[in-house]
């Protein structure tokens, strides 16, 4: 009998789901296909669904539950909670029957004797038998106890296992997704306690949750056991690795963001849990080294390539032994539903004020009156399309999540309860806001945005926005390459899934602007006067191996994340061009930055580059660069740079590059030039001889050709990037160019406001252009259609399903 009730997980894989459940057959599973690719799962045994039909039946309460349910009208909230409570409570008192329980005690003492322990401490989880399909993930459902430990223990968690099928959320999820509750079984696995209590936990996902961008791992971690990651109650620290480069040997580790981890759940006496801070010293102190980022990285390739679809793993390090640990992995299930997706593009197109800012979840924009819910007691006010603002969502809510317009909350990361169920349901969440619930006005309309980067907004009132569809098989093919204009590495994995021949401009100020600092000031934090500046600096600094670190880390980071999404197409990355107010604003900026009356034709682009006050900063931008090409393999990075006035500029700043083992030629590193300068024209040939090619900026060049500063409004109506004299610019650095065998892009803003202009390009054979992500749609179509009527034909832009 026991072989019918008991199985060990090294007896199980997925043809035994049917008696054990998918959480304990993908654990089967792992231990027998995966234990050579260095995966360690802790051991332990499942007790199958049989045994748990045999508990129901024996005590004679199954057909009394399942008449009951029958009854129930899940809209009807607090009957579910009544209900179910009933259910739970028959289920929980009644003892298991007798070879049952015997047979739990066998294979619990067995389990013992193999950690060489008395009583062995186990993990008790639930794993129902509709549980972890591709179609539905069952997330937070059913119930876990940990650190169970002795034979009374097991034997009562056991029974709160198996009543845990009748949770007021897994009742209406159940019902929800159509499945029948009689069909639904539980079986209950045993599994060895990894005391991350002692150090860390955390989930991973074989691709990046907000976008399905597949290319890359995605690892979230915590101190203390992984349920407050899962829960969200926490905001973890996040890593993402890069699989293909990992693949070929390098260290990928695209992002490395500490979370704000405040608190953290530790055992306490009596098998319970509880909630304790976390000390400030380490609240953002990274949980994983490097070293370990990779290690489970590697093991989620291996997972994934065995299941051949994404998936969705958790993890634990032990405390007592440093080890880590998988302790259960499930497929995927929002991504992997989607066969050939098509892309979703949101753009506000009007201007609000920001109440509250937190991790955006998703990339959608949506309206609606903010409901705040502390409770579930309050759930019963909530309106279909509210804005549901709590501290944190539970499971149980569930049903009520399903019809609001956005989610937002106080804590939390991409990986908890809040943001799986909100990307389910395919609405904005935003997670992680610290005060949401707090500060935001019951009843008030507001535009919740998940559509500018990783920061989530919450707007006041009803900004306006517009929704594109892009179906990137649905496109033509374009006779001429279109690259894509990138600045903000946040909204990267979405963008390197639109059908671009690569990035033709990826600029750096974004990120230079989110790190914040100067990098002077990092390097020469003496000269900073400002002592509350200075502060600033060394409070951001701290634990770093050097000030200029923040610098380094951080722009290696945004341009990685750049690169990774459009691997291995190219990816052209221009070196700084702020201007020295746009500099002077940074933190500790001033004490470096002098003012000049018109910064725009000023200390900007390679004339810094070279210069003493600058060079130690363009060394920082050189070593990230390095960074992300040979540390991470990303070598589809090429640079570019921007403002280059004269040949002897040119020789100079290929000088520093050397200087900085950046040296154009080395390991395949290509140096393109900016062509914004008339100058650049004039000399294009000599030009050819120091670059691998140029990108014609037709903003500098419009600005410097007509004599207009570009920002000047008296003047805009003569700014006009399709001048015959600009055009004529452009069409002749083309041909010497070409001539001299050199490629030459186009990365202003023309081809996206004016198709025509990128018609005239393709009509000079220009080698690619470069336009905003939202134009693409519009030029591919325009390019791939020929040549425009007639002189006064429109292009209508295509793809705008909505405006709201």
């Amino acid at each position: 009998m026991i072989d019918t009730l008991i199985l060990p997980f090294r007896a199980l894989d997925l043809r035994d789901l049917p008696s054990v459940g998918g959480k304990n057959a993908n654990l089967g599973e792992l231990i027998q296909r995966l234990a050579a690719s260095g995966v360690r799962v802790p051991d332990g045994f499942a007790i199958t669904a049989s045994a748990f039909r045999r508990h129901l039946g024996e005590n004679r309460i199954d057909e009394e539950i399942y008449a009951a349910l029958d009854r129930l009208d899940v809209a009807d909230v607090a009957a579910v909670a009544h209900t179910a409570q009933r259910i739970r409570d028959q289920i929980s008192r009644a003892p298991l029957p007798r070879d049952v329980e015997a047979a739990l005690l066998a294979a619990y003492g067995g389990l013992s004797d193999q950690y060489r322990e008395v009583a062995t401490d186990v993990a008790v989880r639930s794993s129902a038998t509709a549980e972890d399909l591709p179609g539905a993930s069952f997330a937070g459902q059913h119930e876990s106890y940990l650190d169970v430990t002795g034979p009374a223990a097991l034997v009562d968690a056991v029974r709160a296992c198996m009543a845990s099928l009748f949770t007021d959320r897994a009742i209406v999820y159940r019902h929800e997704r159509g499945y029948a509750h009689r069909t639904v079984a539980l079986s209950v696995g045993v599994q060895k306690m990894v005391r991350s209590d002692l150090a860390c936990a955390g989930v991973i996902f074989t691709l990046d949750t907000e976008s399905g961008f597949r290319d890359v791992v995605e690892i979230t971690g915590a101190w203390g056991l992984g349920e407050t990651v899962v829960k969200g109650r926490v905001n973890p620290d996040e890593y993402i690795v890069h699989k293909p480069t990992l693949a070929r040997g390098f260290r990928p580790i695209v992002v490395r963001e500490p979370g704000d981890k405040d608190v953290k759940l530790v055992y306490a006496p009596g098998g319970t849990t509880v909630e304790v801070r976390v000390p400030d010293a380490v609240r953002r102190a990274l949980v994983l080294s490097d070293d370990e980022v990779l290690v489970l990285a590697r093991w989620a390739v291996a997972i994934e390539a065995h299941y051949a679809m994404p998936m969705d793993i958790e993890w634990a390090k032990d405390g007592k032994t440093s080890e880590l640990f998988v302790v259960q992995a499930r497929p995927e299930t929002v991504h992997s539903r989607r066969v050939a997706p098509t892309l979703e593009l949101f753009r506000l197109t009007g201007t609000g004020r920001a109440l509250v800012t937190g991790k955006s979840v998703g990339a959608k924009i949506a309206h609606g009156n903010v409901r705040v819910i502390h409770g579930a007691g309050e759930l019963a006010a909530f309106q279909t399309g509210e804005v549901l603002v709590a501290p944190m969502t539970d499971p149980d809510w569930e049903a009520v999540l399903a019809r609001a317009a956005a989610i937002v909350t106080d804590h939390g990361g991409r990986t908890c309860h809040a943001a799986i169920i909100s990307r389910e349901l395919g609405i904005p969440c935003v997670v992680g806001t610290d005060r949401a619930s707090r500060t935001l006005e019951p009843g008030a309309l507001v535009t919740v945005s998940c559509a500018e980067g990783d920061d989530g907004k919450v707007y006041a009132g009803e900004v306006p926005y517009t929704r594109e569809v892009i179906d990137p098989a649905g496109l033509p093919r374009s006779p001429v390459p279109v690259m894509l204009n990138v600045g903000n590495p946040e909204n990267a994995f979405l963008l390197g899934q639109l059908p671009s021949a690569g990035v033709g401009l990826a600029r750096i100020e974004f990120i230079v602007s989110r790190i914040g600092v100067h990098p002077m000031a990092l390097v020469h934090p003496e000269r900073v006067a400002d002592p509350a500046a200075l502060a600033e600096i060394r409070a951001r600094t701290v634990g770093l191996a050097a000030p200029s670190e923040l610098f380094v880390n951080g722009l290696a980071s945004g341009v990685a994340r750049i690169a990774a999404a459009f691997w291995p197409r190219p990816v052209i990355v221009r070196f700084s061009d702020f201007k020295t107010n746009e500099y002077g604003s940074l933190l500790g900026g001033t004490a470096f930055e002098p003012v000049e009356a018109n910064p725009m034709i000023g200390f900007r682009g390679a004339s810094r580059y070279y210069d003493p006050r600058y060079r130690e900063a363009f060394a920082l931008e050189c070593a990230a660069i390095k960074r992300v090409r040979e540390t991470m393999g990303l070598s589809n990075v090429k640079v570019m740079i921007p403002f280059c006035r004269t040949l002897g500029e040119g020789r100079a700043v290929l000088a520093e590059l050397a200087a900085n083992h950046l040296a154009r030629g080395e390991a395949g590193l290509e140096v393109y030039v900016m062509c914004e300068i008339p100058n650049n024209v004039v000399l294009a040939a000599e030009f050819c001889e120091l670059f691998d090619g140029f990108s014609i900026g037709s903003n500098d060049l419009t600005q410097l050709t007509l004599g207009v500063d570009r920002d000047s409004s008296l003047l805009a109506h003569l700014f006009d990037e399709q001048d015959p004299g600009v055009k004529r610019l452009i069409a002749q650095v083309v041909e010497v160019a070409h001539r001299h065998g050199r490629k030459v892009g186009l990365c202003g803003q023309a081809p996206s406001d004016h198709p025509a202009f990128a018609e005239f390009l393709a009509s000079i054979s220009i080698d690619s252009i470069s336009v905003t992500p939202d134009a693409l749609p519009a030029v591919v179509r325009h390019l791939a259609a020929g040549p425009a009527p007639g002189p006064g034909a429109e292009a209508v832009p295509a793809g705008i399903d909505e405006v709201c």
